[in-house]
């Protein structure tokens, strides 16, 4: 079946937005389309249908496809716990956790799970399209590679090579990235599309053709920069063109969150983010907590007990603390929620290195990070309020102690989380539940002090992905990029 690659001349130039978009273009046209992405970095994941766990842009080209996720949609996705080391994940399971150079010696055997899970979706679909990662001229790392090339040559895939103009040097980094790969590799390649153009896009004529006389490739278009990019949930850049210590506008609600080292599923905060009238400030190391913010939320942690010595290390503890002595509003998801506790215990290395750590105390609760990762979609309701609530949950460890008297949801008739003896501080293992819309509307009207009313999440996300579809089905040649993908290597 037809399968077509979009891969990069380097990171970030729009690949996972661009496969999104293309997902929701060809699937308008009446073609059934899956997404596929041999290998990804990303600590930002969700949960799939068949029970296992994948990079959370290939949940969204999965909801743009109109189809649930699947473990084979991300056979292979590393989740980083320190500057070398990183959490390997195949086929949505948890295999173990290994170092960089560790993990380039596991490439080649794990090209097998790769190529087994892109033969399942091709042999359902009618157009496969693949994203690659980082960018194939990343010469050091071609030995035994599974996300570009060494992927694209084992499957005979081809593929069209992606470049940010947005950034600069567009024309450059298609020469260099065609000057630095073998040529059996260049044969691969079929055409380009340029991405984030702004401005007057017939400006860039002259350049589109040197681009084609240098490559000796077609063009497939010119995609001009997406302007409601902000309304699709986030990736792991993103939140960094968000980081703030301020409210901005008069009357805004200020919601903090602390940008740990190892931050994990960021996007939680998407919705609140959305809301008009809320702002969002991701605060990076080293910049205080602002001391107006009408709500903190605790974020997940790929490394929760380093992350409590990070979060410390950082003076957070002390803004926290005092946010909480002026009546402030706390919230924590997942391993924020375990950082609300008096006790965090990976005895086993399960996230790093051994160890324990005290957590900050507004909980009377202790977690020990242990057992079988859990993985499931669930839904609920409030404790205290009866509003909706839904999401995914994705954690290791038990929490144990007398405030989960006190839950701060139910989900599927099981008590989750717990809710101070004051209700100002709680926590859960929910993800996604910021996308609840009523909840998210009575936690607003708690706020401000008055209504809360709640735009509804996802019909924008959809409405964003309908758009983007059409900017790309504007701006592209669509036909001959089927026409590639039809007629293979």
């Amino acid at each position: 079946m037809p399968a077509l690659m979009l891969q990069g001349t380097g990171s970030d130039v729009g690949k996972s937005v661009l496969v999104a978009g293309l997902c929701r273009a060809f699937v308008r046209q009446g073609l059934r389309v899956l997404p596929f992405k041999p290998q990804n970095m990303s600590n930002n994941a969700a949960v799939t249908s068949d029970g296992g766990e994948i990079g959370r842009a290939q949940a969204l080209q999965a909801r743009a496809c109109g189809v649930a996720p699947t473990v084979h949609m991300n056979p292979v996705l590393l989740k980083p716990q320190s500057d070398t080391g990183a959490q390997v994940v195949v086929h949505g399971r948890v295999r173990g956790t290994a170092q960089a150079m560790d993990f380039q010696r596991q490439k080649p055997e794990l090209l097998g799970a790769v190529l087994e899970s892109f033969e399942i979706l091709r042999a359902d679909a009618d157009l496969v399209l693949v994203e690659g990662a980082g960018s194939p001229a990343e010469m050091n790392l071609r030995a035994g590679d599974i996300a570009n090339m060494g992927f694209a040559t084992s499957a005979r895939v081809p593929v069209a090579l992606v470049g940010d103009v947005d950034r600069g040097g567009v024309i450059a980094a298609f020469a260099g990235t065609f000057a630095l790969l073998p040529e059996d590799e260049r044969a691969l390649i079929r055409g380009t599309i340029v991405n984030k153009f702004r401005g007057d896009i017939r400006l860039f004529d002259g350049a589109r053709d040197i681009i084609e006389e240098t490559t000796s490739r077609p063009c497939f278009g010119v995609v001009p920069w997406f302007n409601r990019i902000g309304e699709l949930p986030a990736e792991d850049a993103v939140a960094l063109d968000r980081v703030t210590g301020a409210r901005r506008e008069t009357g805004a609600v200020l919601v903090a969150v602390p940008m740990l080292q190892r931050i994990a599923n960021f996007d939680d905060l998407d919705p609140l983010a959305a809301e008009p009238g809320v702002e969002v400030a991701f605060v990076p190391p080293g910049t205080a907590l602002p001391g107006d913010a009408d709500l903190i939320v605790l974020p997940g942690s790929k490394a929760t007990v380093a992350d409590m010595a990070f979060l410390r290390a950082q003076g957070w503890d002390i803004d926290i603390l005092a946010h909480q002595r002026r009546g402030g509003r706390i919230i924590g998801i997942c391993a924020g929620y375990q950082m609300l506790g008096r006790r965090i215990a990976d005895p086993g290395g399960i996230e790093g290195a051994p160890g324990e750590a005290a957590g900050l105390g507004l909980l009377n609760i202790e977690t020990e990070i242990s057992g079988e990762k859990r993985l499931v979609d669930s839904s609920g309701t409030d404790a205290r309020t009866g509003a909706p609530v839904g999401g995914y949950e994705m954690h290791v460890g038990t929490t144990e102690g007398a405030d989960l008297a006190r839950p701060m949801l139910v989900l599927d008739g099981t008590p989750d989380g717990a809710v101070s003896a004051d209700g100002r501080v709680a926590g859960c293992y929910l993800h996604g539940l910021f996308a609840s819309d009523a909840w998210r509307g009575q936690l607003l009207a708690e706020l401000r002090g008055g209504t809360g009313a709640a735009i509804a999440y996802d019909a924008r996300v959809e409405a964003a992905l309908d758009a983007l579809g059409e900017h790309l089905t504007s701006h592209l040649d669509l036909d001959a990029l089927l026409n590639v993908a039809r007629t293979g290597v």
